[in-house]
């Protein structure tokens, strides 16, 4: 996966510094990250588009331990059905999706 940004450092630095992710550099502060495990839906769509959530187990602790280190989420939690989502700012003006399934987890297979 790769994340186009205005501020490649600024969300370099979001997802080593704010989400604890580990990383490796690929060489001139270029940082690929370990994820955490991941899942992928298909949805029927009118055109191609693409859209990256993370996923928690509890979306509203969560969203308080990110704004506690001062993350600006764009939208309160929703109530889709499937879980409850949120979307919080990176720090090089992208949103990202995060929410709390209700569904069963494809990656504990």
């Amino acid at each position: 996966m790769v994340i186009y940004s205005r501020d490649a450092e600024a969300d370099r630095a979001f997802f080593r510094d704010v989400l604890g992710y580990k990383n490796v550099d690929a060489g001139d502060g270029w940082l690929i990250f370990k994820l955490p495990p991941a899942e992928i839906a298909v949805h029927p769509a009118q055109g191609p588009s693409h859209e990256f959530f993370l996923m928690c187990d509890d979306v509203k602790v969560t969203r308080e331990e990110l704004t506690a280190k001062g993350v600006e989420f764009t939208q309160p939690v929703s109530d889709e059905g499937w879980g409850l989502m949120t979307v919080l700012r990176l720090p090089g003006g992208g949103d990202l999706g995060l929410y709390e399934p209700r569904h069963e987890r494809a990656h504990a297979l």
